[in-house]
């Protein structure tokens, strides 16, 4: 299949979909299709759709009723029916959308299944008794039906344990935001400061460039704050209420005044469990769930301690998210009045730049590590990328490492391929190397890691000193990354 010119990348996904979708191999295949909402799921299956003449069926919150009739009404005028189709049951559905792919591959979308399966729990199951391997139906069909869905708590158990569809699908397809390379090039940005501070505010999701923010994109650096002023602090664009839209939208979350309250917390820089349970000023047994059903829903992302085991930390994985709770919740009432942003935004600024552009950044110098770093940085492949806290009992204290790289064990240790320093606003020297240098001899005192070949990285928004930069250049095991190198590939 030809991919639309007016999609950005998503080069993975469209493969992925062609692949699936013009398999020759007889019998039915089902495919599932997940991600986080506003990631372009249904402009990416619709687009395959009209590529390969598929079928494709937007489903809606309704009753299950309603949602036969618009199936029935849908089905009749793509494949025009001597008759109109009048369904009973989902079973009648299933076997007409297996009887599309008689002929040949035909893809078939079934967009927003949780809102169908919400309505009529059986609907999975039903679906697992039509696809049984026997069954000819199925086996004289060529259907490629996909299940898609921006629920992930739904999606994610959907092929996992004993749920009816385990082991059915041939097809599993997550589309995930744009990294902040690619959400660079999206967002027409060439100036990588300038960059890595919009991710840090709308992140990689595209639908917040050009239906939300209507193509809206900041000239320069300069322009940055006016553009946070007419975008996302602005009442009259959609990107103002969209995070609490993002909660309010997920079925898992019913009691959205505590969901919102454990991101406060994580977004005021608790991210522990303990620490969130002391903002809540609640046992953290109490917040155990609304912490999963948040993962599940992927809004939270858990990232455990390279060092400590049983010592996660907790971080907001949407970026408007964590900007809504850091800068707009607080002072929502003064944001709502019109011609009141600059204002809040000025006095905003340095909370900014603590709670959200520091996290940020050391966030995506460790992805920046784990997927896009050259091999000459690490020297080997990395395993694992994490942080994490470093206990040092000679100076009874604990060193907090931004970045840490677990290689593959191929003995008893597990390599540390490297350990690094991320300062968004500081020009590092040879001060933050030395800092480095004693917490990897604290990390060999241990005996957990091989560090025989562990390299010092600092990373920095801000530069490196010229005697830092003559080290660096002597010595391959100290590496310097800046905004150019992350940016490298964009």
């Amino acid at each position: 299949m030809d991919k639309p010119a007016a999609m950005f990348d998503r080069d993975h996904e469209w493969s992925a979909l062609s692949r699936f979708i013009e398999d020759p191999q007889a019998g039915a295949t089902l495919g599932v299709v997940s991600g986080r909402r506003r990631q372009g799921k249904t402009f990416l299956l619709d687009a395959a759709c009209t590529a390969a003449g598929g079928f494709y069926f937007g489903a809606t919150e309704a009753t299950d009723p309603e949602s036969l009739r618009r199936i029935s009404t849908a089905l009749t005028t793509y494949s025009r029916p001597a008759s109109p189709y009048h369904f009973a049951d989902w079973s009648e559905v299933i076997d007409a959308l297996l009887a599309l792919g008689r002929e040949r591959p035909v893809p078939v979308v079934i967009d927003e299944f949780p809102y169908l399966a919400k309505a009529n729990p059986e609907l999975p199951s039903l679906i697992q008794q039509a696809f049984r391997p026997l069954r000819q139906e199925r086996t004289g069909s060529r259907t490629r039906l996909l299940l898609c869905g921006s629920a992930l708590s739904f999606m994610g158990k959907l092929l996992s344990g004993n749920a009816p569809l385990r082991g059915r699908a041939g097809l599993e397809l997550l589309v995930r935001p744009l990294d902040h390379q690619l959400a660079a090039r999206f967002w027409d940005i060439t100036d990588p400061r300038l960059a890595l501070q919009v991710n840090a505010v709308v992140g990689g999701t595209p639908a917040y460039r050009r239906e939300f923010a209507r193509g809206d994109s900041p000239r320069d650096l300069a322009d940055f704050d006016d553009w946070v002023t007419r975008t996302v602090l602005n009442p009259e664009t959609p990107l103002f209420r969209e995070p609490r839209y993002l909660l309010a939208e997920e079925p898992d979350l019913r009691d959205t005044a505590l969901y919102h309250s454990v991101l406060a917390a994580v977004a005021e820089g608790n991210a522990t469990r303990s620490g969130m349970a002391s903002y809540l000023e609640r046992k953290a047994a109490d917040i155990a769930h609304p912490i999963t059903v948040l993962e599940d829903a992927g809004l939270l992302h858990r990232d455990a301690d390279v060092f400590r085991d049983n010592r996660p930390a907790y971080r907001i994985a949407e970026p408007l998210i964590g900007f809504y709770h850091a800068i707009m919740r607080p002072v929502w009432d003064q944001l709502e009045r019109p011609g009141a942003a600059p204002r809040v935004w000025q006095a905003s600024r340095r909370r900014f730049a603590s709670n959200i552009l520091g996290p940020h950044f050391e966030q995506v110098c460790r992805e920046w590590t784990l997927h896009h770093a050259p091999p000459d940085v690490l020297g080997a492949l990395p395993a694992r990328v994490g942080h994490g806290t470093v206990n040092d009992a000679a100076r009874r204290t604990g060193h907090e490492v931004d970045v840490a790289v677990v290689g593959i064990a191929d003995g008893v240790k597990a390599p540390l391929l490297a350990i690094g320093e991320a300062k968004w606003n500081d020009t590092m020297g040879l001060g933050h190397l030395e800092r480095l240098r004693h917490i990897r001899t604290v990390i060999t005192a241990a005996g957990r890691y091989d560090t025989r070949a562990t390299r010092l990285i600092c990373f920095s928004g801000a530069g490196f000193t010229s005697d830092l930069r003559d080290l660096a250049e002597q010595d391959e095991s100290v590496q310097l990354v800046d905004l150019r190198r992350l940016y490298a590939g964009m």
